[in-house]
């Protein structure tokens, strides 16, 4: 990847990077891809077909819309270009259906809309410290960074063989960090407030975004210890970002207000009828509590302490959402679940405002806030943790503490979707591709903090190398054994309550990072 000719050629590396991993996505195309896919293939047809008063009624699939108005816009958008590869694709009624035109339609479109993506992660690059670049193209900070975010495994594998539209969305996100860091907020304040609107997961980091927005754009000065100039307070500023919140929400649900229907769009998108974990545990607190639950029931009946037929039946292997009913632990509510998340979110953003760090700062309360959101947040889906990992890429080159945190959280979080990828032919292929983006992860940032401490201690070693054993049990060991048909769920249990405590561990570590940083001391006119 380091050809001496693209040392000299400027950004020549960063293209040749972008279009070798483009080409390597169209050599996903014909691998597997979820239910997601026939979920977007039904967007296509209702937003088609439909008038948009209907848009958020249509139940003929149960994969119904329930993304924001601007993702519901895109696939309108998207439907128009459809149509001349395969009409059939676009009937509402035609559950299921699947064409070659229609794959290859939905996987290029994926493809395509990466460029925001490739776009966004140059733009960060160019928000890089060099200090530490060393002479070989392969060493220096943003060469290493473009790889971590352009190669990334879990984009890779959720978006190209799972099947999503997470790339154009990240690129959205990635970008707007990119303008606070060029202290272009405006821009920044934009472009999140559009992204709210095509998918209502960065809900989970609005916080950052509110407080830092608040502390360095509408107070335009500190004091020289860091503290607030509260005479400095510029309300224009503050209507200013408010109007742009304001126009872009009313550009979004203003058409939907008009038709009465807000409730029924608020309700599609806030589904808390659905149950506390999704049909596959993600690795967060909650796995924990429901392992817990689960074993104390099992010894519950092995000591005959539990009635089995009061036991409530629960599955973790389908596709669908269902309920979990705890049998011996309490039953965790909506609102538990949001005390939770709440008191986890609010330090780091305690820190934001009063521990100012700069850009820095606020890359790091928005980390903590996803991963809080991830840990604590009612009916989280496992391939929300790449909230957390692509934005940690970009201090795992600042720092070693934090490419340490990366490292770990990362690898953990990753692995955790190999779940999502269930079927035979794509097994060599999540292995190797894992096996290749953590072995250049670490060995790239090892490099880069040559100078500094070693970047994992023997625990977490210790810890990281058990991945290994584990994969082995729960796919070349299980299912040869007379537990399989007992305990089914044993493999998905063992994965997320094992990448629970890695995540869990990782969120730990940043915060006792932010919390103990000393703030950046020094006045700023802006």
């Amino acid at each position: 990847m380091a050809a001496p000719g693209l040392a000299t050629g400027g950004g020549n590396w960063f293209s040749a990077l972008a279009l070798g991993v483009t080409l390597f996505k169209c050599l996903l195309i014909p691998t597997y891809h979820s239910t997601d896919f026939e979920v977007h293939r039904n967007w296509l047809a209702i937003t088609h077909s439909l008038p948009v008063s209907q848009w958020y009624y249509e139940a003929t699939s149960e994969w119904t819309l329930d993304y924001p108005p601007f993702f519901a816009w895109f696939e309108y958008a998207l439907s128009h270009i459809a149509k001349y590869f395969d009409q059939e694709m676009l009937n509402v009624h035609n559950l299921n259906y699947s064409s070659t035109r229609t794959l290859l339609f939905q996987r290029f479109s994926v493809i395509f809309t990466d460029v925001l993506f490739v776009y966004a992660v140059h733009e960060c690059c160019k928000c890089i410290d060099g200090k530490k670049a060393g002479k070989e193209l392969t060493e220096k900070p943003k060469f290493i960074l473009s790889v971590l975010l352009l190669w990334n495994f879990g984009l890779l594998i959720v978006d190209h063989i799972h099947f999503q539209y997470n790339g154009f969305l990240f690129g959205l996100m990635l970008l707007s960090i990119a303008r606070l860091f060029q202290k272009r907020y405006m821009e920044g304040a934009f472009l999140f407030a559009v992204l709210l609107h095509f998918k209502h997961i960065y809900l989970y980091v609005a916080p950052a975004y509110g407080i830092y927005l608040l502390r360095s754009y509408c107070f335009t000065a500190n004091k020289p210890d860091g503290s607030i100039r509260w005479n400095s307070f510029s309300f224009v500023r503050l209507i200013s970002l408010g109007l742009i919140v304001f126009l872009v929400s009313a550009l979004s649900l203003g058409p939907f207000l008009a038709l009465n229907q807000l409730p029924q769009v608020l309700s599609r998108l806030f589904p808390f009828k659905r149950g506390l974990c999704h049909a596959y545990w993600a690795p967060n607190f909650w796995a924990l509590y429901n392992a817990l639950d689960k074993v104390l029931s099992v010894i519950g009946l092995e000591l005959k302490l539990l009635d089995p037929n009061k036991i409530p039946k629960a599955s973790m292997t389908s596709g669908l959402v269902q309920q979990f009913q705890h049998t011996v632990l309490p039953s965790v509510t909506p609102m538990a679940t949001l005390i939770c998340t709440l008191m986890a979110i609010l330090p780091s953003v305690f820190c934001l405002w009063f521990k100012p760090q700069g850009p820095r700062g606020f890359l790091r309360c928005l980390i903590l806030c996803a991963l809080s959101s991830f840990l604590f947040g009612w009916h989280v889906h496992e391939k929300a943790i790449l909230l957390a990992v692509l934005p940690m890429s970009l201090l795992s080159v600042g720092k070693a503490g934090d490419a340490s945190i990366f490292l770990i959280l990362t690898t953990t979080g990753h692995y955790s979707l190999f779940p999502l990828l269930f079927t035979a032919p794509e097994l060599p292929i999540k292995i190797l591709l894992m096996l290749l983006f953590t072995v250049y992860s670490i060995s790239s940032l090892k490099t880069l903090f040559r100078k500094e401490k070693p970047l994992f201690n023997w625990m977490e070693t210790f810890y990281l190398l058990g991945l290994g054993p584990l994969e082995v049990f729960c796919e070349f060991v299980f299912p040869f054994i007379s537990w399989k048909l007992k305990y089914p769920f044993i493999p998905l249990l063992l994965t997320s309550v094992y990448c629970a405590v890695g995540i869990t561990y990782a969120w730990f570590r940043l915060y006792v990072s932010v919390l103990t940083d000393p703030p950046i001391r020094k006045t700023k006119k802006q």
